[in-house]
């Protein structure tokens, strides 16, 4: 199959209409269910900082309590919650009985819109239930688990201290980054006052650059043999322990998306990872709701910057941890992101990115067995709505000046440094770079919004579909059953089932009237001879679960009289479970027809 008709046949899922809620009839005023009165009036133009995000998330939950559970699943280092938001509708089932999408932000703090796109997740999800068919449809079917702050210590800090565009990506763990015994004495420092930390320059003959004559914000960098009267001093600060660098050991300590158990390696192979795997409690906190969840069977981490749909593996020698068969899942998913989301690069970490040890992502698809993403939120070629090409000069400035009019460049201001004299501090600010501007902050929420949610819709749905039923025997049956899952991902990734990772599925054969006498696997319906399952052959163990958008097809013989009844059930850790009741001698079921290759 072509790309094309992959992305075609998987774009078309997107158009079929869902089936009337369960218990929720579908807004029928064709106004109300396109421009709805949401009960949370919330605006997406605009960030908010922890206390405004854990208000808005407490106001949805008052607002939808038959959907939404507020729950603290651990302290940050500072002591804040750790808040989980558990999205579900409990007439069809308990949230922990269903396929659960896992969604996060703000692991590294700094990624600001990270946060704003899981909370506009969460609120566009409950407020357009019972009104939209498909997003009502996708709460009757599966549940969603959210942690819109991963890092409430360091997004507290971002909006509270002056910071760059870089700044706080790293929870709050003191440690010696300079090696001189002391903690943290070296912080940022602002020294004009505007709440960002921009950059520094002072005159000097022969520092490599000068101002544009035309515009005395730009510096430009001279060549070989031309004057040069300014010189660039790096990012602005002090040095305050007296060691020859500035801003080199402030509050910032272990980078969290490297503090995973997957392919963690300690700090002196990759920086920021931590003492030991989850040793962050913000992760840890994660790390066990996860792991006491098996239902999660799909995970979404926002990041920023690049435009970038991206998957595992995080290094090379990992390559096996992705059969070829969870390898066309990914693709059928992220073909169809890259058409949601314009600009957006479907890549590989490793290949196409850098190398990540102990990454979250990857851990929930390598130990775990979870399919998942982590999106790379805004690029910066977006701003001009073309061909994806790198920024010109020019282009920055014209944005800056004529589309956010300054808001996110600091005029230079002179000020009196201890150890430079009169320096000049200013440029890029905080805003500049990495955050997705707030005019275009709606759109970017709501485009990685229906990605993810594509992306939940093919989490496992399963049923059973054809059956055939004979009489081979006085009083014996041979009963044929397939059990089929409409979506693509599989109960059981191909990574699952190699590595053992998890649960087997189990389909069980109960009777209070017949008895089973032997059952097997057929490879097709065309089978002469079942695979016989020789133990416990009422309590079948199925290591390979049911693939995406196919069926498992086992045979039954039964013994007992006409009519006698006998119930299957199929469990999974990450399906709902499913139960059907057949009567021995009753008319064959031909089920559906069979699935699309």
């Amino acid at each position: 199959m072509n790309t094309r008709t992959m992305i075609g046949r998987a774009l078309s899922v997107l158009a079929i209409a869902a089936a009337p809620a369960l218990g929720q009839p579908a807004a029928e005023d064709g106004t109300q269910r396109y421009n709805p009165e949401f009960k949370v009036d919330l605006a997406w133009n605009r960030y908010y900082d922890l206390e405004q995000v854990e208000d808005a998330m407490r106001r949805i939950a008052e607002a939808h309590p038959q959907y939404v559970e507020l729950r603290s699943i651990g302290k940050s280092i500072q002591g804040r919650d750790i808040w989980i938001v558990i999205v579900n509708n409990p007439e069809t089932g308990a949230h922990d009985e269903k396929p659960a999408m896992y969604i996060d932000g703000s692991i590294h703090a700094n990624e600001i819109q990270a946060t704003e796109v899981v909370l506009y997740s969460l609120w566009y999800l409950v407020e357009k239930q019972g009104i939209n068919e498909r997003l009502t449809e996708l709460l009757n079917n599966y549940s969603f688990y959210f942690v819109p702050v991963v890092s409430p210590d360091g997004r507290a800090y971002w909006f509270e201290k002056a910071n760059s565009p870089n700044s706080s990506r790293h929870n709050q763990r003191s440690i010696d980054n300079d090696r001189d015994g002391l903690f943290d004495e070296d912080p940022y420092d602002d020294l004009d006052g505007d709440g960002s930390i921009t950059q520094m320059w002072r005159q000097r003959d022969g520092g490599g650059f000068r101002r544009n004559p035309d515009d005395p914000r730009r510096f430009e960098r001279v060549g070989p043999g031309e004057r040069s009267d300014w010189e660039y001093l790096g990012g602005e600060g002090l040095d305050n322990d007296g060691d020859g660098r500035i801003n080199e050991d402030g509050p910032f300590g272990d980078d969290m998306n490297r503090n995973w158990p997957g392919d963690w390696q300690p700090t002196y192979v990759q920086f920021g990872a931590g003492p030991y795997p989850l040793s962050s409690p913000e992760t840890r906190a994660v790390g066990e709701f996860v792991l006491a969840h098996p239902n999660i069977a799909g995970a979404q981490s926002y990041h920023n910057t690049g435009g970038m749909i991206l998957r595992g593996p995080g290094v090379a020698y990992r390559e096996s941890l992705y059969p070829s068969a969870d390898d066309r899942v990914y693709d059928r998913i992220a073909q169809v992101g890259a058409q949601q989301l314009p600009y957006y690069r479907d890549w590989v970490i490793y290949k196409d990115l850098y190398g990540v040890h102990g990454g979250e992502v990857t851990w929930f698809a390598e130990s775990l067995g979870v399919i998942s993403f982590t999106n790379e939120l805004w690029r910066n070629t977006k701003r001009y709505q073309g061909e994806a090409q790198a920024e010109t000069e020019d282009q920055r400035w014209l944005w800056r000046d004529h589309m956010v009019f300054g808001d996110e460049f600091s005029e230079y201001t002179e000020v009196e440094h201890p150890e430079y004299g009169t320096v000049l501090v200013g440029g890029t600010n905080r805003w500049g770079s990495r955050s997705t501007p707030p005019f275009l902050l709606e759109e970017e929420a709501h485009r990685n919004f229906a990605f993810t949610m594509f992306h939940a819709r093919h989490m496992p749905l399963l049923r059973f579909g054809r059956v055939e039923m004979d009489r081979i025997a006085p009083d014996t049956y041979r009963v044929d059953v397939a059990v089929r899952n409409e979506r693509v991902i599989p109960t059981r990734t191909a990574n699952a089932q190699r590595n053992r990772i998890g649960a087997n599925d189990l389909l069980l054969f109960e009777s209070d009237d017949a008895t089973l006498a032997a059952a097997g696997r057929l490879s097709n319906w065309r089978d002469r001879q079942m695979d016989e399952v020789r133990f416990e052959p009422e309590r079948i163990q199925v290591a390979s679960g049911v693939p995406g958008e196919g069926e498992v097809i086992y045979r039954f013989i039964v013994e007992g009289e006409a009519n006698d009844a006998f119930t299957l059930t199929y469990q999974a850790d990450k399906a709902r479970t499913i139960s059907k009741t057949f009567r021995l001698g009753t008319k064959t079921e031909a089920g559906p027809e069979p699935l699309a290759p």
